[in-house]
């Protein structure tokens, strides 16, 4: 059997997120610790945003909404980063610091 197989078949069950790290526990009984450098959307993110988070697929991904950001557990195994464009990044980025500014405005 091929390990790329298995590993698709690794499932989330818990998600810790802190300020330098993004911690999957597996339903194997795996953990899988990553930089949270390589998720700039969970980094930028409140930690409220950062623990509010579900699992999506039967636990094969984990979805943050209030950031809009989906994380394969394939991917954190195979060591794989955020692959979103640093255009996107910078987008949201702006969208998000409008959206701050006009909170603040109302207030």
């Amino acid at each position: 059997m091929s390990t790329l197989v298995s590993e698709r078949q690794a499932r989330a069950q818990q998600v810790k997120v802190t300020d330098k790290e993004l911690i999957v526990a597996l339903q194997d009984g795996r953990t899988i610790s990553v930089p949270l450098a390589w998720f700039p959307r969970l980094l930028h993110g409140t930690r409220e945003e950062r623990e509010s988070w579900r699992l999506i697929g039967d636990g094969a991904g984990i979805h943050w909404p209030a950031l809009d950001e989906d994380i394969e557990v394939v991917h954190l195994l195979a060591g794989i980063p955020s692959q979103e464009s640093q255009r996107s990044l910078q987008k949201w980025l702006q969208r998000r610091a409008d959206r701050v500014a006009g909170q603040d405005a109302s207030a």
